[in-house]
């Protein structure tokens, strides 16, 4: 059965790149609405911004949707991701201006938010993208790709010259709650040598210590370390999820990264809608369902993961 909030469930915090003060609520929606942002600052014209795949936006260090009418939202991908690791499907999210909140730099707070107002289900059956060969996206700096599987997995490659991260690789089955237990609380990490330069450019206007994993070589300057010793691949994996989720529907396949980011995904998924050999729609039976992402979650689970 296709799943929406029970509750509204509202968020605090600013943004990552702007530095700006952001409010998100996300709201119950009902079946077959999908996920849409809702600019609440904005008094006319059309403010409501579909969370899709073909509504992003070129944008280098973030996931940018924007409506025909100029309506944009930015940083979208950890609520995203949030929403499809906690398997719901319909959802209103308002935002007071034109940047999600980074809160803690993870999906954790957005999921222990989503499951403290529990998950209700909707009579209508859920639908899913499976994918029916294999679809890859490349380019010089890395590639994804899309391929057949027996449920929702995800395979995920990266290596950078700092030795505090270096080569990590990590492959799961996204279901039975593996979102809230392995990947949530993962948070974004970049380059202590790359930081003026971005504040300079006016990005990371938000970012500290505390909601962003600072590396310098060998050296983790962020307070308390990591949260996992390859947290970094588990917050790609998570990026992932929720660039992947704008897919509209939940996807039966397997997502492969090699240093891969939010435009390669985006890509990925354009060429695979561009090929109606590739996917097909299907109505998920009770077994069908159970593979899906945020398929098994317990609040169990995610409080443990969130507090970790």
């Amino acid at each position: 059965m296709q799943t929406t909030i029970r509750s509204a469930v509202t968020f605090d915090g600013v943004g990552l790149h702007s530095g700006e003060p952001a409010r998100l609520t996300i709201r119950p929606a009902s079946a077959d609405h999908g996920i849409w942002f809702k600019r609440t600052d904005i008094a006319l014209g059309n403010t409501l911004v579909p969370a899709r795949y073909d509504a992003v936006e070129t944008s280098p260090l973030c996931t940018l949707i924007r409506n025909a009418a100029g309506a944009s939202v930015s940083t979208i991908e950890h609520v995203m991701a949030a929403l499809a690791g906690c398997g719901v499907h319909n959802a209103l999210i308002e935002i007071d201006g034109p940047e999600c909140p980074i809160l803690d730099g993870s999906s954790a707070p957005f999921v222990l938010g989503i499951m403290q107002r529990g998950v209700r289900k909707l009579r209508a059956p859920v639908r899913a993208i499976e994918i029916l060969k294999p679809v890859t996206f490349e380019t010089e700096s890395g590639w994804a790709r899309l391929s057949p599987a027996e449920g929702s997995f995800m395979d995920f490659h990266i290596d950078f010259a700092d030795a505090a991260i270096g080569t990590q690789d990590k492959h799961l089955n996204l279901a039975n709650g593996t979102f809230v237990r392995e990947l949530c609380d993962s948070r974004t990490f970049c380059r202590a040598a790359d930081v003026e330069a971005m504040r300079k450019a006016g990005k990371a206007l938000g970012g500290t210590f505390e909601n962003a994993v600072v590396v310098d070589g060998d050296k983790i300057l962020s307070p308390g370390g990591l949260r996992h010793k390859d947290e970094a691949v588990r917050h790609k994996m998570l990026d992932a999820l929720g660039d992947i989720s704008l897919a509209g529907a939940p996807i039966i396949g397997l997502y492969e990264g090699h240093k891969a980011g939010h435009a390669l995904t985006n890509n990925l998924l354009r060429a695979v809608f561009a090929d109606p050999s590739a996917f097909r729609l299907v109505t998920c039976d009770a077994g069908m369902a159970a593979r899906l992402p945020g398929a098994g979650v317990d609040m169990d689970e995610v409080v443990v993961t969130a507090v970790a």
